[in-house]
Order: structure tokens, then C-alpha cells, then sequence
């Protein structure tokens, strides 16, 4: 370590370490536009700019080294001269929509500017006439709104690994945009907005459904029913000011019944649906010679990603639909049947921790006679603001349980929402499966954690099975090509389009932080942990719904419902 003078105090740094690393560990805040944690610095908006003796300029603390001895001040009159008139002509042709804008309160640009005291317009250009893109049945584009901070770029680029948006144009001529121009619904975009994550703006952000559920929830024709999944009740609470990491999902329950919804649903309950009927894919796959690697497809994300990119490895992914379609499709069918509802009357409505979700639910795929399973998506975000904007107070309410007889959950199902949960739950039942006996250790370390890729070797009376947990698409990208180079020792892949799983999806709180993400994934350990039931076949309701309704694992009915099929996708070169 060495020692450095900031602000007139001594702060120990690491040799050759970027600065803004440095005042960060010390707890000196400098404010950032364009910087992100772990990626190469960029340097591009000059927002973390300060005063280093010897030097004839400022300089960007994101983009330059400790040395030994170096004098730094990172609030003298000169840095903030500067912070503040690069607010203002970012101001400048910015779009005055501040007090409808769906960022308003969470937006970056709007806190710096008031924190550097902005209290007028000194400049005035020429305002962008860009036209919103609305094509993607996910994510909304507000070119107006963009400062070219780059995120949204790198994070596609370097974390995804797809590409779908870029700078075009130079000087003040540059945009983010598609290729061509076109819309997102016909570019690359696997609709996982988690460049909306990173966005500091209104720049992007969800389609909304909210219209959608208020109108059907005034509707007194309809039935209108919830489910809400593994990592929302583990996040929601930070839309509401709380800490990260505490359970809201008997609160979250209680809230939805004062909406106005007629049933709310766990999504939990499908998520063991799924692993009831992957685990026995797998094993089918496995006795039968079947294709392998057999990867997961709960991340509809991850599906296109493979549909565009890969479309040779489509038979290794699974057939099952993820939780969020099975247990739409058990709605409309087998909860029809026993309220004596018609499906068509019956508005479903999920809430998600993802974008893509949106994407998925529009699928022709996911119908049945012309019904949809799933009628709208609703955000993290989206349902805090149904809350606020009902008046609702979590505080006052009572938690209550889901309703039956999709109300009961294993903890299993609840590992969803982290990355490893789908493999953790699968390899459960799989052994059980195959041997006809429960692990000795339900909890399979290798495949926890928030590294982008985890790898374990398991042996499952005598039979040797490698299997694979990533998250974050870039990572998948290299196993992929690992695998097509010839790697074979791999027999079941999870992948997670978001790194870190769902409690990290891009349908989440604004400017999610890694310990905000690894808050929310200990929350879903110890529900696990102290659980009593913690394997999906253990589930007795999950147990009578095969007996009731879909026969067994695999069978005709759940094949119809349960499962369907995937198509290679043209890219826009």
C-alpha cells in the first residue's frame, strides 16, 4: 500500500489502482455518469473529475492511477465549477418532462443536478426530435433523454454479450441506437433491460402494463388473478425505502388482496411444477441417450439469446415453459375448471423481476385455444407503483398467505430467483429420481454463489454428472463455444440472462448494487435453510395436481401444457 493526501487527510491506496477506486474504499463521494464497477473505465463524461497537484488539468478519477505521494482535491472550486457546467449542458436539450417522467425521483441526472445547485438554464440547444421507439414488447426507447453516458452500450456488449445497440454518428450528431435504426423488436434485443438497469435517465425503460391490470381490475367481469415470483418478495421491500434482503412475500400477498385481485398465486408452487417435470426430462434424457447437455429454459432472455445465436443447440434446452407460463396455463385450465370460470374471463397477471418476461408472455407459443396463459407482466417496479399509487401502507398490513391449491411452495421452488437455484432444486429431485431416495445434503454449495460461472461434478449412484450454473449471456456465449469446440463433459447447464439470477433481473430497483444482490440471495439461502419442505416432489399440492388433473411427469397433458418448442431466429446483421 501506499499513501496519497485527499482533500488534506492521509488515504492508503493500492499502487497503480484508479483513483476513484481509492476514494471510494475511503468513503469520499464522487459522482459518476458513465463508470461502471469491474468494466474497463471509459472516461467519457468527466463528471468524476478532480484536482491533481502537478497536473495541468483536471482528470478523471475513473480513469487514473494512484501513485505514491500524489495531492488531490475532489470538491475545490475549480472541480465543482466544472461538475456543475457539464450538468448543464447536459441539461441543455434535455427534455423539461421532469415531473411525468417514470424516472423522476430515481434519476441520476436530476440528483446531480441538484446537488451541484443547478437553478437555471444558462445554455439553450437545439432540442432532440428523435421519435420513441415502442416496437419492443419489453423495453421503451426515449432517444430524447439520452446523454451518451455509454452504459446501456457496454452492458449490452460486454455483460450480455449481444450487441443490439451502439453509438452511430459523430460529434453532436451521435446516438445509441439499432442497427439501421430499426426498431428493438427487429434487432437483436433479448428484452432483458438490464441496460435499463444501468440507464441514469428515462432514456429506457419497461413497457408498461399497468393500464392493462388497473382496467381488468375495474372490470367486474373479470376475474382477475396474481402470481408473484421467487425474487420479488425478497426485493420489493427496497421500492418502499427498506433494507435489501428482507422477505415481503406474505406482506406482498396482503397488499395484492387490497388491490383488488381475486386470487394471488405463488409462483414458487411452479417453479416445482417445473423442476417436476425438467428433473424428469433430464432423467429421460440421460437413460435414453437423449440430447446433452440438456440446458434450462426458465430465462426467456436466454431463449431468444440461443434462438438468434446458437440455434444449433436449441434441442439441448429444455421443453419445459418456465413457472411463469406453467402456472398461467394450470389457470386457464385446471383452476377454470374448478371455479366454474371461463378462461376467457379470467385476466392473469404476473409480477416478475424481468423484462423479458413481458417478451415471453406474447410468445404465439404460450396459448391455449387462443388464450393466452399470461394476460400482463407487471415489473418490481411496476407493482410498487400500483401500491403507492392505491395508497396502500405495507406497514399496516397483516401478511397472509397464497391461495390454494397453488399456495404451497417448497424452498426449492423459492431458489429460483438466484442464480443456481433451478440447478440446486433440479438435482434434489433428479437424485431422487434416479435412486429413489433423498441427498444426505440438500444443499449443494458448488452451484451457490454470485460468480458468473459455477461448475460441480456430482455423482449420483455411480453415475458420474458434470453440470454447469451461468449467468450474465457473455459468460454463456464462451461455454457455448466451449462446447462447440467439443467439450464434453458437461450434462445439465443452467443459464441466467441477468447476472446473478432474477433477484437481479431487469425488471428490479433502479441501479441495483452487488451487495443489494447478494442481500436478496442470502434471503432466499435461509428461507431455504429453515424450511421444512425444501424438495418440489415433496410438495403434496404439487402432488395432487398430477393426480387431480395432469396424470404424471411427462405425460400427455403436461406435455400439452407444460411444454412446447423453440425456432431459430433471423438476426439484423
Amino acid at each position: 500500500m501506499v499513501t496519497i493526501e485527499v482533500n488534506h487527510r492521509t488515504v492508503e491506496a493500492q499502487p497503480g489502482e484508479m483513483l476513484l477506486d481509492t476514494l471510494k474504499r475511503a468513503g469520499i463521494k464522487v459522482p459518476t455518469l458513465c463508470h461502471m464497477d469491474e468494466l474497463f473505465p471509459s472516461g467519457a463524461c468527466r463528471m468524476c473529475v478532480v484536482e491533481v497537484e502537478g497536473q495541468r488539468g483536471l482528470v478523471p478519477s475513473c480513469a487514473f492511477p494512484v501513485t505514491a505521494g500524489m495531492k488531490v482535491q475532489t470538491h475545490s472550486p475549480r472541480v465543482l465549477r466544472a461538475r456543475k457546467t457539464i450538468v448543464e449542458l447536459l441539461l441543455s436539450n434535455h427534455p423539461d418532462d421532469c415531473l411525468f417522467c417514470v424516472r423522476s425521483g430515481s434519476c441520476q441526472l436530476q440528483s446531480l443536478a441538484e446537488e451541484l445547485g443547478v437553478r437555471e438554464r444558462r445554455f439553450t440547444g437545439a432540442k432532440n426530435d428523435d421519435k420513441m421507439d415502442l416496437s419492443s414488447p419489453s423495453i421503451v426507447r426515449d432517444p430524447a433523454k439520452c446523454i451518451l453516458c455509454g452504459r446501456c452500450v457496454r452492458v449490452c456488449e460486454e455483460i450480455q454479450g449481444v450487441s443490439a445497440i451502439d453509438f452511430v454518428g459523430r460529434g453532436c450528431h451521435t446516438q445509441v441506437t439499432t442497427a439501421f435504426n430499426d426498431g428493438l423488436n427487429v434487432s437483436s434485443c433479448i428484452n432483458c433491460g438490464q441496460c435499463i438497469m444501468v440507464c441514469p435517465t428515462g432514456a429506457l425503460r419497461e413497457q408498461s402494463h399497468l393500464k392493462l391490470v388497473v382496467d381488468a381490475l375495474n372490470d367486474p367481469d373479470m376475474t382477475v388473478v396474481v402470481q408473484h415470483a421467487p425474487a420479488v418478495s425478497v426485493t420489493v421491500a427496497e421500492e418502499f425505502g427498506l433494507k435489501p434482503g428482507i422477505d415481503m412475500a406474505g406482506t406482498l400477498t396482503a397488499a395484492l388482496r387490497a388491490l383488488g385481485f381475486d386470487r394471488v398465486f405463488d409462483t414458487s408452487f411452479s417453479a416445482d411444477l417445473t423442476i417436476m417435470e425438467e428433473a424428469s426430462e433430464f432423467v429421460q434424457r440421460v437413460k435414453t441417450g437423449g440430447r446433452l447437455p440438456m440446458m434450462t429454459s426458465c430465462s426467456p432472455g436466454w431463449i431468444k439469446f440461443v434462438e438468434q445465436f446458437f440455434p444449433d443447440f436449441i434441442e439441448n434446452l429444455s421443453t419445459c415453459k418456465s413457472p411463469q407460463q406453467m402456472l398461467g396455463a394450470i389457470i386457464k385450465t385446471h383452476f377454470a375448471q374448478r371455479a366454474g370460470l371461463d378462461p376467457s374471463r379470467i385476466f392473469s397477471v404476473a409480477i416478475m423481476p424481468c423484462t423479458a418476461k413481458k417478451f415471453e408472455a406474447g410468445r404465439p407459443e404460450m396459448t391455449q385455444s387462443g388464450n393466452p396463459d399470461i394476460d400482463a407482466v407487471l415489473t418490481t417496479r411496476e407493482v410498487a407503483r400500483l401500491i403507492h399509487m392505491r395508497g396502500i401502507d405495507l406497514a399496516s398490513l397483516e401478511p397472509d398467505s397464497a391461495d390454494t391449491p397453488f399456495g404451497e411452495r417448497s424452498s426449492a421452488g423459492k431458489l429460483f430467483g438466484a442464480s443456481g437455484g433451478v440447478m440446486e432444486a433440479a438435482i434434489r429431485t433428479a437424485y431422487w429420481l434416479i435412486t429413489g431416495r433423498e441427498m444426505d445434503e440438500l444443499k449443494v454449495q458448488a452451484v451457490r454463489g454470485a460468480k458468473g460461472v459455477k461448475e460441480a461434478r456430482l455423482n449420483v449412484d455411480g453415475l458420474d454428472v458434470g453440470v454447469a450454473v451461468v449467468s450474465g449471456l457473455a459468460n454463456a456465449r464462451r461455454l457455448l463455444e466451449q462446447i462447440r469446440a467439443g467439450r464434453n463433459d458437461l450434462h445439465f447447464i443452467e443459464v441466467m440472462t441477468c447476472p446473478g439470477g432474477c433477484i437481479a433481473g431487469g425488471g428490479q430497483p433502479y441501479q441495483t448494487q452487488p451487495e443489494q444482490v447478494r442481500a436478496r440471495m442470502r434471503a432466499l439461502y435461509k428461507i431455504d435453510r429453515d424450511a421444512a419442505l425444501r424438495t418440489s416432489h415433496a410438495n403434496k399440492e404439487v402432488q395432487r395436481l398430477y393426480e387431480e388433473f395432469l396424470g404424471k411427469p411427462l405425460g400427455e397433458k403436461s406435455h400439452h401444457l407444460l411444454h412446447t418448442h423453440y425456432a431459430p431466429r433471423e438476426v439484423v446483421k
